[in-house]
């Protein structure tokens, strides 16, 4: 319960990659922030995700909610949700009394894309999805993954999609991004 506190932590602010963005073009400039929802839920923490570019940060295109809770002795969990009607949370993350709405009903598990964690120091977590489970067609995509490392001021993100004969057609093609928090 105490890993899962802290990662908590890590994970919830606002992050962005402006520096990465502005020495290498090939990435886009991405705002990724993350604020704890239903937080009288009882089993472990809920995060709603809202991901956009700096172009267009009112017009997000990711927004999820994350629900980290134990797995096992030595693993934690994120279980990733979509959202039904994913446009009225727009700016949720600096208005809490927007994300209210947001229960456990109105959300629809990205099955196959939990994200599985393990602590590899005190202050660093490392989590991967498993395999080709987590479904995806953006782009002609069969499937995805993520690799993200978690560090309480940063985290790096890969996220890449791949076709049904794994070549990889979304995605950074040079590395994971690197979101640096800005504000928690």
């Amino acid at each position: 319960p105490k890993d899962l506190k802290t990662l908590q932590g890590f994970m919830t602010g606002e992050f962005n990659n402006a520096e990465q963005a502005a020495t290498d073009t090939t990435f886009f400039h991405i705002y990724l922030r993350m604020t704890p929802i239903m937080k009288d839920h009882p089993e472990g923490y809920w995060l709603y995700v809202e991901q956009a570019t700096a172009e267009a940060q009112d017009k997000p295109y990711r927004q999820l909610v994350y629900h980290l809770k134990q797995a096992d002795d030595t693993t934690l969990m994120s279980k990733v949700f979509e959202i039904k009607n994913p446009k009225q949370y727009v700016g949720g993350w600096k208005d809490e009394k927007k994300l209210t709405p947001i229960t456990v009903d109105s959300l629809t598990s990205r099955d196959g894309c939990d994200m599985f964690i393990h602590k590899v120091d005190k202050e660093i977590f490392r989590a991967t999805t498993m395999g080709t489970q987590c479904i995806s067609v953006l782009r002609g995509a069969s499937y995805a993954t993520s690799q993200v490392v978690i560090y309480p001021d940063r985290m790096i993100s890969w996220d890449r999609g791949w076709d049904k004969n794994d070549v990889q057609v979304w995605g950074s093609v040079n590395g994971a991004y690197a979101f640096i928090k800005i504000h928690k």
